[in-house]
């Protein structure tokens, strides 16, 4: 079924948000992903339904922790949708009361999700070791169910508009939608757009198309950059994964991160490049430092910071952001770019001192972007980056999903996605 529609009137709507939002000191200090879903919400109001919102808060493993009460955020939603009370069920499990109690127009936020086990599905306080976690996971996938088909009592119809969390297949976002019709379960606005600029760039592909992949590790992003060599034109690779590639080639690199055991995978990704007529922009130089504090994400008194080859890097040094001459190759691969995605950063951005490389990347992507170009931008600290160097309006599209990106981007199917279109 079609969001848009779908009669909502005289009915209960049970919608699976992310407001994973990041709170200190009692305040929420992004609330991108809360904005991101009040489209969605608000036309189920407009349409004369109620409104229960389920999501989750943190990593509390199946446990109570008052800290990631979603509580403490009802009085945010309320002025985001514009209501002038958002009621709350302590119990998402045992909300029956709280449920039958909701009018037409009205909003009902369900406590923490992830305060149950059975939301995530796995054992708890077993090894996967443990002879016994095989049985003690098929225990846990039925619970899963029972959890799923609780919260789908509460409710008519059911609408996925958590793209962070569609590559999960956890109660609340894909097994759910077994309890409900195919007519009375949806995509809600933000996952449709989500899913169309995915589609936009990996199917509808308009070139030059150019990649940006940072990040501290070869490893956790190998499945996709393997993807994208049989997708781009070039692909730049930046951030700490620059170690390993210029260590598999026997580069002096300092003390900068490195994967030792993936030095055959990054001359792998070299190969792959060049069997696929793939441009594979590297960084390099690097600003190096012998004094990052990165519990502070700040330089030590006294520290030094100087710009080397990456190749050469002294010992007691490590890489933290591009140089300046790799910050203009990494802005001339852009240019001219008709589709850019762009996940994870050139440094160790939050420290302004090693800002340079991924600002350096973000300007590029949004005059590339004010040519005509398509960009989307995925991924926690690339989100992060647009943020800080004041260029959200300046890309075509941000992603309010990360793994879920990645793995969309990797080719994978999104549980969540496939739950409502099997």
């Amino acid at each position: 079924m079609e969001i848009r529609n779908y009669d909502f009137a005289g009915k209960k709507a049970i919608v699976r948000v992310d407001f994973n939002v990041p709170i200190q000191d009692g305040k929420i200090t992004d609330d991108t992903r809360i904005r991101g879903a009040v489209p969605t919400l608000k036309l189920i109001l407009e349409k004369g339904g109620a409104l229960i919102i389920m999501s989750h808060m943190g990593k509390p493993k199946g446990k109570v922790k008052p800290e990631l009460s979603l509580g403490q955020i009802r009085e945010a939603v309320a002025a985001a949708l514009g209501v002038p009370e958002v009621k709350f069920a302590p119990d998402c499990a045992h909300a029956d009361a709280e449920v039958a109690a909701l009018k037409p127009g009205e909003v009902l936020l369900l406590e923490n999700l992830r305060y149950y086990p059975e939301e995530e599905g796995k054992p708890v306080g077993i090894d996967k070791e443990d002879p016994a976690y095989e049985a003690a996971k098929k225990e846990m996938k039925e619970k899963q169910k029972e959890f799923a088909k609780k919260l789908a009592s509460y409710a008519d119809c059911y609408v996925m508009d958590a793209f962070g969390t569609a590559h999960r297949k956890h109660a609340s976002t894909a097994v759910i939608a077994d309890y409900f019709a195919d007519d009375d379960k949806m995509l809600g606005l933000l996952m449709e757009k989500e899913v169309s600029a995915v589609d936009n760039v990996l199917s509808n592909i308009k070139r030059p198309f150019v990649a940006i992949m940072g990040g501290s590790k070869v490893s956790t992003k190998i499945g996709i950059i393997e993807n994208l060599l049989g997708k781009v034109d070039r692909l730049i690779l930046c951030g700490g994964m620059t170690y390993t590639f210029v260590k598999a080639h026997g580069g002096e690199i300092g003390s900068s991160i490195v994967e030792l055991d993936k030095l055959d995978v990054a001359l792998g990704v070299e190969e792959l490049a060049k069997k696929n007529g793939v441009e594979l922009v590297l960084c390099t130089d690097s600003v190096v430092t012998n004094g990052l504090d990165f519990g502070t994400m700040s330089v030590k008194e006294g520290a030094e910071i100087k710009v080397t080859p990456s190749n050469a890097i002294p010992e007691g040094f490590e890489g933290v952001d591009a140089g300046p001459e790799s910050r203009k190759r990494f802005a001339a691969a852009i240019k001219g770019a008709k589709t850019i995605l762009w996940n994870g950063p050139a440094g160790v951005f939050e420290c302004d001192a090693f800002a340079e490389g991924s600002k350096a990347i973000g300007q590029a992507v949004a005059e590339a972007t004010a040519e005509g170009a398509f960009s989307l931008i995925g991924g926690g600290d690339s989100v992060a980056c647009v943020n800080k160097f004041g260029l959200v309006d300046k890309v075509s599209y941000i992603s309010t999903g990360g793994g879920a990106l990645l793995e969309a981007i990797e080719g994978k199917v999104l549980p969540g996605v496939a739950a409502i279109r099997k």
